[in-house]
């Protein structure tokens, strides 16, 4: 096994992966596929093992490069990470920041947060991600990410926003053809909007909340930016953010005292990235925006309860 292997072998074998052949990899990367043929070869080679093998349908991967390919996700996720931090370099805040968020956070809250930030510092650039799978902050997916989960690596500096609270809602026009539902035992006889494969969350919330199962759900889709957009719709009853739907007067909190779920949002970082300018900036700006929102979705709630913004988590 050779040791000394460049990171353009690893590149071009994740372009094979993800594309399914030498052409698509080429085409990904920008490269010809000739090239892309031989950088696979040569980590083959490199590594004594056989990588891939060639079907009628393109190549397929071998059970040894399933198992290399996290670790060259990874190496991928620190070549980027350099990148951005080299691009920083220079008196001011320049240079890419990555963030991560969840779909109807990444979609519905940050932009306005990101334009205020791109405002003001207009060398600064930024990547951002919308998933609702959690980036790995210590292997550099992202350099920030917004979780609904309290951070536990001691490596992350932590912010903690507040709760984001979700409700049943449900658009006015719905509401005038099918009628107000009074308590949870009257969604069986309404369009409910779920998941097909429930998150954490969801499960959670079937244990203590009767009817609220897989089974009651007529519409199914595991994206929240969908169920949101059925929901705006008037197609049925589904579960959104309360701040995000006091936006939208056409919507309807349903059952307000028999269904609430609260998520705790933080805002984190890696320790590495704190005296770093571009991510600073960021990081505080999303704490300013992500705490306004809250805050201000809860003052409507609870008629003026004081946002939970500035609280250190730990650092």
């Amino acid at each position: 096994m050779t040791w000394n292997i460049g990171w353009e072998l690893y590149r071009s074998f994740l372009g094979v992966l993800r594309e399914g052949s030498l052409s698509g990899a080429a085409r990904a990367l920008g490269i010809t596929q000739p090239t892309a043929g031989r950088h696979v070869a040569a980590l083959e080679e490199a590594l004594g093992v056989v990588l891939f093998t060639r079907s009628q349908t393109g190549l397929l991967p071998t059970e040894v490069a399933l198992a290399l390919r996290t670790h060259a996700e990874a190496m991928e996720s620190i070549a980027a990470s350099m990148e951005r931090a080299a691009t920083s370099q220079g008196e001011g805040v320049r240079g890419v920041v990555r963030v991560s968020a969840s779909e109807v956070v990444g979609t519905e809250v940050l932009p306005p947060i990101i334009t205020q930030l791109r405002e003001a510092h207009p060398a600064l650039k930024v990547e951002l991600v919308s998933t609702n799978r959690v980036q790995d902050l210590l292997r550099r997916e992202a350099d920030i990410a917004v979780r609904m989960v309290r951070p536990r690596q001691e490596q992350l500096v932590a912010r903690r926003i507040g709760n984001i609270e979700l409700g049943f809602h449900a658009h006015r026009d719905y509401i005038a053809r099918h009628g107000t539902p009074r308590n949870l035992d009257d969604l069986p006889a309404h369009t409910v909007i779920g998941y097909d494969q429930p998150p954490a969350f969801v499960r959670a919330a079937g244990k203590s909340i009767r009817n609220f199962t897989r089974d009651t759900f007529s519409l199914r889709a595991d994206s929240d930016l969908a169920q949101l957009a059925l929901i705006r719709a008037g197609a049925g009853i589904g579960v959104c953010q309360v701040g995000l739907a006091k936006r939208d007067p056409a919507l309807v909190r349903l059952m307000p005292r028999a269904f609430s779920l609260k998520l705790d949002t933080w805002v984190t970082m890696h320790e590495d990235l704190r005296n770093s300018p571009r991510c600073r900036v960021a990081f505080d700006a999303l704490v300013e925006g992500l705490s306004r929102y809250v805050g201000n979705a809860e003052a409507d709630t609870a008629q003026a309860k004081m946002p939970r913004a500035r609280q250190q988590a730990s650092e």
